[in-house]
């Protein structure tokens, strides 16, 4: 092989390059126009591009390439001239200068969701205390919570689900409260729902497990499996729930949503068993989305799966469970690869998806790993603006290289929240 070998490292000079070497430039994200800091060669204007970027030697991967490098010439030319205003009129450079943009929008789009989130969490955990003690001013700050949400999503816009990062907002338990109000009334947008059904539906799913609070904490937070006893205890937070739910006077089709949302469409649910045309529409999108949650955060976090896997499995295995409606919509709006997911690119790039539209769900945001970034400073690709780039795979946080691990921080618990179209504009 043609190249200069130090270690696992090959190195080549500008002069060698060719269309299907895969290199690395060992630059700062800014210092070249390429959205990725390797990759493998495609045409002859990135060749250009990277032999006036100056560089004496460039690293290349023999294994990643589909061809050898040219041989190297008898002398090297020396680099060429660059004129000072090459910049402002390179194709290349001008797109890296609108994903710099980009990136400083998503950057900001993604602060103002986390101040929303942390916002949503506090009023959420303010609920839940004060569930007993205050009903009147619960209920009164219930009811703006979700209108609120509701008003936001309602817009004639994309929503976009964020994930949040890890231990923003506090407790775990308030974080699967909100996951499973937001994503259902995402969902029940989606499927056509009308506003004031999409409110009502919002109020059972945020006071869904209220009737946990009168089951044992030893019990609702068990790592292990429950025995028969503690798991007929456990069933009973369903009838508790609407007790709590009447003395909060809420409507009575949030209560439904409170007391069948362990029902499953084929009678196999709980408390009663019920079958599919006994069940309310709002029941069954908040049934749904109450699984996925559990599956992707359930009280041992070592049998979390990730999202990818938990919507495969609720799909592939457990479909029958569940509104087929609901269901067809929800992996359409979640996309193949839902916020969480740690993916491997066409490129060989790693990255975790952050971001994904409800109606673009094959095109996610991702957080990418890159060496040559800060972590701090970590780029953020919109696939949707990269064509040239798809997702080859899936792989589990475990399966991670340690240093790639560090970087990409997978979340132990799963916590989203949402943006639309006009609040993007509005954060940018």
């Amino acid at each position: 092989m043609s190249g200069k070998a130090e270690g696992s490292d090959h190195f080549i000079t500008p002069s060698q390059l060719r269309v299907g070497l895969y290199i690395h430039l060992d630059l700062t994200w800014v210092e070249h126009p390429f959205t990725f800091s390797s990759f493998k060669i495609k045409n002859e204007e990135q060749i250009s591009t990277i032999r006036a970027l100056g560089l004496e030697r460039i690293r290349f991967s023999p294994s990643k390439s589909d061809v050898e490098p040219l041989p190297p010439p008898a002398q090297e030319p020396p680099p060429p001239e660059v004129p000072a205003v090459s910049h402002e009129d390179d194709p290349a450079y001008q797109a890296k200068r609108e994903r710099l943009e980009r990136l400083a929008a998503q950057r900001a789009k993604v602060s103002a969701c986390e101040r929303e989130f942390l916002s949503t969490t506090r009023t959420i955990r303010l609920i839940n205390q004060n569930v007993f003690a205050q009903p009147f001013q619960v209920k009164e700050q219930a009811t703006e919570l979700i209108n609120s949400m509701a008003d936001s999503m309602l817009v004639d816009a994309d929503i976009a689900i964020q994930l949040m990062a890890d231990k923003i907002g506090g407790e775990d338990v308030y974080h699967h409260s909100l996951n499973v109000t937001l994503l259902s009334m995402m969902l029940a947008k989606e499927m056509k729902a009308p506003a004031a059904a999409i409110k009502l539906l919002g109020l059972g799913a945020l006071f869904h497990d209220v009737g946990e609070q009168e089951i044992p904490d030893r019990i609702v937070r068990k790592l292990e499996p429950m025995n028969r006893a503690e798991l007929a205890l456990f069933q009973q937070h369903c009838m508790y729930g609407v007790d709590i739910g009447k003395k909060l006077e809420l409507p009575p089709e949030s209560l439904l949503v409170i007391a069948q949302h362990h029902e499953r469409t084929d009678g196999t649910g709980y408390p009663q068993k019920l079958l599919a045309p006994q069940l309310s529409l709002l029941a069954r999108i908040v049934a749904l989305v109450n699984a996925y949650d559990e599956l992707c955060n359930p009280p041992n976090p070592a049998k979390a799966m990730t999202p990818h896997e938990a919507l495969s499995i609720l799909y592939a295995q457990q479909r029958m469970h569940f509104d087929p409606m609901a269901m067809t919509t929800f992996v359409r709006c979640m996309g193949v690869y839902p916020p969480g997911t740690i993916v491997v690119l066409s490129n060989g790039a790693l990255g975790m998806v952050v971001s994904v539209n409800s109606s673009r769900p094959l095109k996610p945001t991702l957080l990418v790993y890159d060496p040559a970034v800060p972590k701090e400073d970590a780029i953020l690709v919109d696939l949707e603006q990269e064509p040239d780039v798809v997702v080859s795979k899936t792989i589990k946080p475990t399966q991670l290289p340690q240093a790639a691990y560090d970087y990409l921080a997978p979340r132990k618990r799963l916590s989203y929240y949402f943006t639309t179209e006009t609040s993007m504009a509005m954060a940018a």
